[in-house]
């Protein structure tokens, strides 16, 4: 049993926890810093960053491991990290400037800042709102149209925002809760279009400055280049670590592309666990527009884990924030993700306690185990052996999942046709073409928009194929179903994940609808 400083008083079998939040003391961040170690040794991360806020001052802003894998460079406090979906409170922030600036309402319709936004159904058009955009109650499908921007793709927001139109909805507008990256991309134009400037000028200049976060940036491409303290990612991959260099979510603008450190999303905690007050003094937002953020605006269902686990009694999202019950408390946070990277945010704003977590390896359960440690320590919890647990479950999970590995095997295999009949372009309506071809005798497929997306067709079966690209370590292996017409010409084509279970859901081949191009003639 790990040593912890606990204190409790029980009546009966009850825990009551006191009513005001511990200081943590030298010994349980001792105790933090242990967990830290022990998390980075069982999820196999070279490098991790960890910032905590307690009682409103900054008591950890540390660097743990190195910035890259096999090489001697420490990380530090200032070690830059994509922080990823964590981008997206710094959007609602903005947005919520905006509407005290009286520039824009929270339920301003989008088209009435961006004309031309339109979704599949025109109905829909017309009633989206901002608040809508930022809290994933579109009825678009989970990561539905992110082709459009990940893993890297030469698409502009003009070209996003017109094949928003071709993605059609699967769940009733503000009736389901579905994670969707590109209503945060149009979010962010929202900013754009109403403050004149763009999303990226106005993070740094109305939120980054006021803050104090003096070394953190809109997205990868505006850090210096005299500036080399920034990590990069590492994916593991058949039991090896293997670096990977990307480059923050560039493309995810205001839904995932912002680089910072510890140094200055502590400041960030610090700021919004005080009501919109930066650490200067400043009043960045009001109490209102917190309030506004921090208020459920679509509903989630707890797991039966969760409630017997952590007490969580509800879970929802606000604008731009996760929000749930945890232990008796309101829970504030987000997870982030890139290929290679993760972090977290996670606040209990009425003790006042917040720990973020930036990490160069996609291990998310060794991130939620240190965050749970933190709070642990900070509000007297019962003591669990939250990292060894989470170790033992993840990799139990992996041998599970890995050993599940695609291509199913086919009864009874069927044939191809020769492999020209399955050459040519395939358009999606709103992603583009993907072109088909063979090379020296090998099937290759190109996503022309995306320089990583570039791989061979190994035949499965029938007119299915395989899809296995060059890029290894994205882990996106596809299925390709070939329709063709009765002379034997590609019609159309689906796709659909090798390994559902480990693919990234922004990999969403099965919404690309791809049509033969130009079409063929009987």
């Amino acid at each position: 049993m790990k040593q912890t400083l606990w204190r409790k008083v029980c009546i009966g079998s009850a825990l009551l926890i006191s009513s005001n939040a511990f200081a943590l003391t030298d010994a349980q961040l001792t105790e933090v810093e242990n967990s830290v170690h022990q998390a980075m040794k069982s999820f196999a991360i070279p490098g991790l960053a960890v910032g905590i806020v307690n009682d409103g001052k900054v008591v950890m802003a540390k660097g743990f491991g190195v910035k890259t894998y096999g090489k001697d460079n420490p990380v530090d406090a200032n070690t830059l990290f994509g922080i990823a979906s964590n981008s997206k409170a710094f959007t609602a922030a903005a947005l919520a400037i905006l509407v005290e600036q009286g520039k824009v309402s929270w339920d301003d319709k989008v088209i009435k800042h961006i004309p031309e936004f339109e979704l599949y159904d025109q109905s829909l058009t017309k009633q989206v709102t901002i608040r809508d955009l930022l809290s994933h109650r579109s009825g678009l499908a989970l990561g539905a149209g992110d082709l459009m921007i990940w893993p890297d793709t030469d698409k502009s927001i003009k070209d996003i925002l017109a094949g928003l139109k071709h993605l059609k909805p699967v769940s009733q507008f503000r009736n389901g809760y579905n994670y969707n990256n590109l209503m945060f991309v149009v979010a962010g134009e929202v900013v754009a279009r109403a403050s004149g400037m763009s999303w990226h000028d106005f993070i740094e200049q109305n939120i980054f400055s006021k803050v104090g976060m003096e070394g953190s940036y809109a997205a990868f491409s505006r850090i210096p280049h005299t500036n080399s303290n920034f990590a990069t990612g590492t994916i593991e991959y058949q039991g090896q670590l293997e670096e990977f260099i990307g480059d923050y979510l560039e493309d995810f603008r205001s839904a995932g592309s912002i680089a910072s450190n510890v140094t200055d999303m502590t400041k960030w905690m610090q700021t919004q666990m005080s009501g919109g007050k930066t650490p200067s003094g400043e009043q960045l937002f009001d109490a209102t527009s917190q309030g506004n953020m921090w208020l459920p605006h679509i509903m989630r269902q707890p797991s039966e884990k969760a409630l017997q686990k952590f007490r969580q009694h509800f879970k929802g999202y606000g604008l731009g924030w996760s929000l749930e019950s945890y232990f008796g408390y309101k829970k504030v946070g987000h997870m982030g993700g890139i290929l290679g990277m993760g972090s977290q945010v996670a606040m209990i704003p009425e003790k006042g306690v917040g720990v973020v977590l930036l990490s160069n390896q996609q291990a998310y359960p060794a991130l939620r185990a240190i965050a749970n440690e933190v709070f642990e320590q900070a509000l007297g919890l019962e003591p669990q052996d939250w990292v060894v647990d989470s170790a033992k479950a993840y990799k139990e999970s992996r041998i599970e999942k890995y050993s599940a590995l695609g291509p199913t095997k086919p009864d009874n295999k069927k044939k191809s046709l020769s492999l020209e009949h399955y050459t040519g372009t395939l358009r999606s309506p709103w992603y583009g073409d993907v072109i088909v071809e063979k090379i020296a005798g090998e099937m290759r497929i190109d996503f022309t928009h995306t320089g990583l997306l570039k791989g061979s067709l190994l035949h499965h079966d029938g007119h299915s194929f395989v899809v296995k690209w060059d890029e290894k370590l994205l882990e996106a292996d596809a299925y390709i179903h070939f329709k063709l017409n009765d002379s034997n010409h590609v019609e159309s084509a689906t796709m659909e994940w090798v390994n559902p279970e480990i693919t990234d859901f922004s990999f969403d081949f099965h919404n690309l609808n791809l049509k033969a191009f130009p079409e063929p003639k009987n």
